[in-house]
């Protein structure tokens, strides 16, 4: 057997020292540091949200209602007397949760989906884009309320609904990732050798296309969250008392002229959360990119 061709045909996921280059140059970007910063914050605070925050997120207190932002409610309080800061601390817990499970649903179906079309081709190729090319027919907000009003309002159907929508966007890059690996000198020496489809795509195709998925989901979970918090404001996600950002908005629009905190802090932490996972997803395209090397 040629040696050359069994080296290639084993070729694998790059090594450390791959991953150990990609990390390097994240780190040397200002806006990637700044991304995992926010991002770091947001991890901690939903992690030790009750060390954080000591006053309970749903506790009501009619006497200390719209009270504005001071040293014992750094955020002010809401119309029902609940403290902000302690709604927002605990609900980033929801909206992280929102974020990862909504990309993950959208980045598994999407990529088998993608990986299976540009692979396998012709008839189920056109099958699977047709499918994709529907749904992208429908603007994302529209088919996120066609979905979440089907099945009904809560956080969980609030994940699938934003999960499927964006179904298509993972397809259509796995597809055409696929398209342009499934050609290359190693795939064809594993065909050569006999390998079997399922094999070639677990080991040969899937772990060559991974960065731009990666990189993809990461910009992606700012955009789901976002995407979650409007069907939230719209009354459509999180059902109160539930201390979600986007339901947290939507309370406020009532009274914002009298306790406008109550609707800038949510919104600022809605906004540092995009801009995190948008900054660190910029960062990581760029060091996954080859040309940088």
């Amino acid at each position: 057997m040629d040696v050359s061709l069994a080296a290639a045909a084993e070729q694998i996921a790059p090594g450390r020292g791959y991953f150990a280059d990609v990390w390097r140059r994240l780190i040397k970007s200002p806006g990637a540091l700044i991304g995992l910063g926010l991002i770091g914050v947001l991890i901690v605070t939903a992690a030790f949200a009750p060390l954080i925050a000591h006053t309970d997120p749903l506790a009501q207190n009619l006497a200390q209602q719209s009270l504005h932002p001071s040293f014992a409610h750094p955020f002010g309080t809401d119309k029902l007397g609940r403290d902000l800061f302690a709604r927002i601390v605990y609900g980033s817990r929801i909206s992280i949760r929102i974020g990862f499970l909504a990309v993950g649903i959208a980045i598994t179906i999407g990529t088998f989906f993608g990986v299976a079309g540009g692979y396998l081709g012709k008839a189920t190729d056109s099958s699977i884009m047709a499918l994709m090319d529907l749904m992208l027919a429908f603007p994302s907000i529209i088919l996120a309320i066609g979905i979440t009003t089907i099945l009904g309002p809560s956080i969980n159907h609030l994940m699938i609904a934003v999960g499927i929508v964006y179904i298509p966007q993972y397809a259509r890059l796995a597809r055409s990732s696929v398209l342009s690996v499934k050609e290359l000198e190693y795939v064809e020496a594993a065909k050569a050798l006999g390998a079997r489809v399922p094999r070639i795509i677990w080991r040969h195709i899937l772990p060559n296309i991974l960065a731009p998925l990666i990189v993809q989901a990461m910009l992606g979970i700012g955009t789901a969250e976002l995407e979650a918090a409007g069907l939230s404001y719209l009354g459509l996600g999180a059902r109160p008392p539930t201390p979600e950002w986007g339901a947290m908005l939507n309370d406020a629009r009532d009274y914002w002229l009298s306790a406008p905190w109550a609707l800038i802090f949510p919104g600022v932490a809605i906004t540092l959360m995009v801009l995190g996972f948008n900054l660190l997803g910029d960062g990581l395209r760029d060091a996954l990119d080859p040309t940088q090397r």
